[in-house]
């Protein structure tokens, strides 16, 4: 059992930066393979590296753009490790931050907004925090522009078995993640949810095994279910709708998004953090 908690902070931090790298190679390969079938030059990523800050020795990190792709309208995939103390207005909300300001946090996050609007936009991140306390949180969302019952059924299949393969509370999850993402103003929910997990403690080994799956997890069913819509036709109308469908995604972001608040009051990199919305909505 690891009990060195420099030692957990450098596995999960290399875990998370090697996962970036997984991701922008796995979807520039679609990119690849969409655009040798259609004869059109696809899009690659387009990497950049940012510190917390200039003065002070407190990490950054690196985020990676596609930007009006053949395949993703946008996606971003950015990992972080970053250090510092929080603010006093903050501390009473993280856990662990009253008793020691001091933090230490790392993270991979992933936002893919597609061309394809029978494609569900997809997101992912997972992070492991440590205060005086140390925890995991993270999760796997869709939203889907139209109904697809099959599809919907098969995204919360995989992640329940995953879950299940961790003795991990799937219901709990989903619960979480409906309550989560849900837009009170609106009185809907942003998209067909998923999972969402926070302050997982306890055994840190069984737990960083759990949250490696949740990133591979991810990564099977994304690819999956653009492989397997990517060549579908779409018309104008649809597309109206799925940037219509994207205002509720770019106002959860910005009103309720728990990840964008923590990210820009603790000195993250704005562009890293915004990478998360759509490049264009409608609102009606």
């Amino acid at each position: 059992m690891i009990k060195d908690i420099n030692i957990k902070k450098k596995l999960t931090s290399n875990w998370f930066y090697i996962l970036q790298q997984i991701f922008c190679n796995e979807f520039e390969k679609i990119e690849n393979e969409f655009g040798k079938n259609v004869g059109k030059k696809p899009k690659h990523f387009k990497m950049k590296s940012w510190s917390k800050s200039q003065k002070k020795n407190e990490g950054g990190g690196i985020y990676g753009i596609i930007k009006n792709g053949l395949v993703f309208d946008s996606v971003g995939v950015n990992y972080s490790e970053v250090k510092g103390k929080f603010d006093k207005k903050l501390r009473s909300q993280i856990m662990g931050a009253n008793k020691n300001p001091n933090y230490w946090a790392s993270g991979i996050s992933i936002v893919a907004h597609m061309k394809n609007p029978k494609i569900p936009a997809m997101h992912f991140n997972t992070r492991f925090i440590v205060t005086s306390n140390s925890w995991f949180g993270g999760g796997i969302d869709a939203t889907p522009s139209f109904k697809d019952e099959n599809e919907k059924n098969i995204f919360h299949n995989r992640i329940k078995t995953m879950c299940k393969k961790h003795n991990s509370n799937y219901l709990k999850y989903k619960k979480w993640c409906d309550n989560y993402f849900y837009l009170p103003h609106r009185g809907e929910t942003r998209g067909i949810g998923g999972i969402f997990f926070d302050y997982k403690k306890g055994n840190w080994e069984k737990n960083f095994s759990f949250v490696r799956d949740v990133g591979l997890c991810f990564l099977e069913y994304t690819k999956y279910i653009i492989e397997k819509k990517m060549y579908n036709k779409w018309t104008k109308k649809q597309k109206n709708d799925q940037l219509i469908k994207r205002s509720r995604y770019i106002e959860f972001n910005l009103l309720y998004d728990r990840g964008t608040r923590f990210g820009l009051s603790t000195g993250g990199n704005v562009d890293a953090i915004l990478m998360s919305l759509p490049p264009s909505a409608k609102w009606k």
